[in-house]
């Protein structure tokens, strides 16, 4: 991926929250309605990854316990018993949306119980809240928040620096926060509750990545970016003596407290004309490490250098692998192995091109080894190979030409940790995913590691654009950076993402009503056109022509019987066409950046909606008719859409918190909308099946009923609503588009702003996952953590019969009220103390003599005792202790 495509992405993102981010109040309080809750299992559509991940952290204290921090996406904390990650911010609503940036992740060297993270996605007025720090007792479980009195940088220039929440070693009532914007260092007393500025510590920071940027992000002072403890100087219960901070000076860049943070002085001898990236300290052996580029990152970087600090003697040795002239990039992720001090590794962050480069020394730094060389120019020699199988879309679908290979070993790797328990494990965070190795130390040997993805259960994509046809895949998306994607199954990560043209950004998706097959797409590219077209329900994909004009992808809309098209690009104003875009004419009667939308019943109808007005064609989109309809939305973050089935039955939503904001349902073709008067907020729509019984389409919505916001869903044409999300399932900003699934009633598919595609089933209603088993069989059930309130259970069961299983549930009862909060490689329904769990569609099939293996965890409370039965639909299990 080239650098202008992320910084576009990146960009864009902050452009698309500016205008259509979540209002924080509404103008006046609607009288409010009585809202109904229905209990529902959400998921990921899977992905596995497809954002950037800019920290990886590793606890000190206990073995397999780490966390990965997005830059739009939450955090996450590693499952060892599935090799997956599991959200931990989900909980975050509406209002507080920026807190799914994470700026920083640190978890409690002392109480591994404790975990900490820093949130906040903008520092300019992108973000309209503060940041914040979280704290949690329970792994991120749950949390409690210290508010702050200034904004953090999830998503800001310099963002893969770190990490900049630190906590003692030694007393972990102590915590350090380095800020942006020139707030300086901070400190907490109290595990986080309280915080205070360092006023002592002397440099709050001057660089920014483009101090003439108007809009503040480019602009933003970058600040304190690291805090590492010097833990040979401290004993338990009593500050470290020594702490070592990083702040964003070229000049600078490196800071020492020798008294508990008491006072602070530059470091001598250091090296200027750099930004020290990371700071990374080897107590054993006495030496800071730091990986240095000449900017802050992600996407940038020219040069760098790596140095190594003699803590005892104030020395500083240039330990760089390459000279400085034959750089092309800087240097950022930094680790040392913990089991063996000496050997130090580091990437090349911002190598893009032929490919990123991680160098490794086992002498702490006097010299290297690189994962890969050039044997004679293009071509090169790995000493790594890579199996993408489970995440084949990493590949891109790409052909290139030696120095280059697909898939890459990455790009933006600011993330690296090689496990301080085990040094054959490594993962490092990549511009789409986090990759990983469990035998590095093959590196030495002079065989080859194995890199895979290690990221299932991470998904971070920002969602613009959703639909589910009546017919072939049940899923089709436009999203952020990846592109898109088909699902044929939401519990498999699809093969590739939408090519031929592969958009950096597709912004808006729609197909033919009655020829489901035929579908369109619009989006951002940067040479190519922004447009393309699919006749096979988007498996395959062929481009279209652009009008003169077009700089972007805007919206598009399909006719229903697949024969006519309305785009509304960037830089182009509306046009219409017939056949597959070979040719353009421009639509009369409509302004430029209108969005644009068809009805699903007549092909030649199409609507429009742009300041406050509809608009209306009757003849294919070559004529528009501005509708007479009063009232509606007077700013343009209005989405809408029109019924399935029939003709001229259109909902809108939107608004803004100083004018009108709901939901509006025309049954005239746009010609007047009436206001539903117990949506106080509305910002999407969407349809699914019929409830049973039924005749009109399910509605569902991203909005403020009754108080709440949330996600909602009625069936009697919004006379009624009920609330199918919960406040643990919010995901912060839900504004892009919703959708119901037209198969199957009640499913419902959110798009979000970093966590990919999230999709719901209504306990009543899930068709489940087959058949139940019979035969023989046993379980082992295993605790494998416990702590106060809360614990991890692995359950693994085996088909001991004779024959094959084609789908599998098993249940027991918990004796003791347990109760299982989250689960991976399985669904669970609870049923009085008797919990079910079922098989996901990718283990269904269970061989004679196999096994299948799921975990959760869990909460309890005065006794945890181990399930003594457990049944199949064949009867009674053996237990295997």
């Amino acid at each position: 991926m080239r650098r202008t495509r992320i910084l576009t992405l990146l960009l864009a993102l902050g452009a698309g929250l500016l205008t259509g981010g979540p209002p924080t109040a509404l103008a006046a309080e609607a009288p409010r309605a009585a809202v109904a809750a229905d209990t529902y299992t959400w998921k990921n559509a899977r992905i596995d990854g497809g954002g950037f991940v800019p920290g990886i952290v590793f606890s000190r204290t206990e073995k397999d316990l780490a966390y990965a921090r997005t830059d739009i996406g939450g955090a996450y904390r590693w499952q060892e018993a599935s090799k997956t990650w599991t959200p931990l911010l989900d909980h975050v609503g509406w209002d507080d949306w920026g807190h799914t940036g994470v700026v920083s992740v640190a978890s409690d060297a002392v109480d591994p119980d404790r975990v900490y993270a820093a949130v906040g996605t903008y520092t300019n007025d992108w973000d309209p809240g503060n940041g914040a720090v979280l704290r949690s007792a329970d792994r991120g479980a749950s949390w409690e928040k210290a508010d702050l009195p200034f904004k953090l940088g999830g998503n800001m220039p310099g963002r893969g620096m770190g990490e900049r929440l630190a906590v003692d070693p030694h007393d972990n009532d102590v915590l350090y926060l380095g800020a942006p914007s020139g707030n300086g260092l901070w400190r907490s007393t109290d595990a986080g509750v309280t915080w205070a500025e360092v006023t002592a510590f002397p440099n709050p920071g001057d660089y920014a990545q483009d101090p003439s940027d108007a809009s503040g992000y480019a602009s933003d002072n970058q600040g304190i970016v690291w805090v590492t403890f010097d833990e040979s100087t401290g004993s338990a219960g009593a500050p470290t003596k020594t702490v070592y901070v990083g702040v964003a000076d070229k000049e600078n860049a490196v800071y020492r407290s020798t008294d508990a943070g008491a006072t602070w002085q530059r470091v001598a001898g250091q090296p200027t004309g750099y930004l020290a990236h990371k700071g990374v300290l080897d107590a054993e052996n006495g030496h800071l490490y730091l990986a240095y580029s000449d900017t802050g990152g992600p996407y940038d970087g020219g040069k760098g250098r790596l140095y190594r600090y003699a803590t005892a003697t104030g020395t500083w040795t240039d330990i760089s692998p390459v000279a400085e002239a034959d750089t092309s990039y800087g240097f950022s992720g930094l680790t040392v192995d913990r089991q063996n001090p000496g050997t130090v590794m580091a990437t090349a962050y911002s190598s893009w091109w032929p490919d990123t480069q991680i160098f490794r020394s086992r002498d702490s730094g006097a010299t290297w080894t690189q994962a890969w060389n050039y044997t004679s120019y293009p071509d090169r020699v790995n000493r790594y190979t890579m199996d993408v199988s489970s995440s084949p879309w990493l590949t891109w679908g790409a052909n290139p030409a030696p120095p280059e290979q697909t898939p890459k070993l990455g790009w933006m790797t600011e993330a690296l940790e090689i496990d301080p328990f085990d040094p054959d494990r490594m993962m490092y965070g990549t511009g789409a995913t986090i990759y990983g190795t469990e035998n590095l130390t093959q590196w030495d040997s002079g065989g080859r590691f194995a890199i895979e993805p290690m990221v299932r259960g991470l998904e971070e994509t920002a969602v613009n654009d959703l639909v589910s046809p009546p017919s072939g895949a049940p899923l089709l998306s436009a999203l952020g950076d990846v592109g898109g994607f088909r699902h044929t199954s939401l519990t498999e990560v699809p093969p590739m993402m939408f090519t031929s043209p592969n958009f950096t950004s597709s912004t808006s998706l729609d197909f033919a009503e009655a020829k489901p097959d035929v579908v369109v797409r619009s989006g951002n590219l940067d040479s190519g056109p922004h447009i393309a077209f699919s006749t096979d329900n988007g498996a395959t994909w062929f481009g279209g022509t652009d009008p003169s004009g077009v700089s972007g992808g805007g919206t598009v809309a399909a006719g229903a019987d697949g024969g006519r098209f309305v785009w509304s690009p960037a830089g182009a104003g509306v046009h219409h066409t017939t056949g597959f875009g070979t040719s353009w004419q421009a639509s009369s009667g409509i302004p430029a950046g209108a969005v644009v939308e068809s009805d699903r019943v007549d092909p030649k109808t199409f609507y429009g909606f742009k300041s406050g007005k509809f608009y209306v064609s009757k003849d294919g989109g070559a004529t528009f008719t501005a509708s007479a309809a009063a009232g509606l939305p007077a700013g343009d973050s209005v989405r809408f859409k029109a019924l399935p089935g029939r003709a001229g039955d259109v909902w809108l939503a939107g608004g803004a918190p100083d004018g009108p904001y709901g939901l509006w349902h025309s049954t005239n073709g746009g010609a007047t909308f009436a206001k539903l008067p117990d949506v106080e907020a509305a910002d999407t729509v969407g349809f699914g099946k019929a409830a049973p019984g039924a005749s009109y389409q399910t509605l569902f919505t991203s909005a403020k009923i009754g108080g709440v916001r949330g996600i909602f869903r009625s069936t009697d044409q919004g006379a009624t609503w009920t609330r199918v999300n919960d406040d643990a399932h919010q995901w912060g900003w839900t504004g892009a588009a919703i959708t119901g699934d037209p198969r199957v009633y009640g499913r419902v598919y959110v798009a979000t702003n970093g966590r990919g595609v999230v999709y719901g089933d209504t306990s009543g209603t899930d068709p489940g996952p087959g058949p139940d088993p019979t035969g023989a069989c046993a379980v082992t059930y295993r605790i494998t953590n416990q702590w106060s309130g809360g614990f991890q259970a692995d359950v693994r069961l085996t088909n001991t019969g004779t024959g094959p299983w084609n789908g599998w549930s098993l249940k027991w009862p918990f004796a003791n009220g347990q109760q299982v909060t989250q689960i991976w490689n399985a669904e669970h329904t609870r049923s009085g103390t008797t919990v079910t769990a079922r098989n996901v569609d990718w283990n269904r099939n269970v061989a004679p003599g196999a096994s299948v293996s799921f975990g959760f965890t869990g909460s309890w409370s005065g006794t945890n005792a181990v399930p003594s039965v457990f049944e199949t639909a064949g009867g009674t299990c053996s237990v295997v202790t």
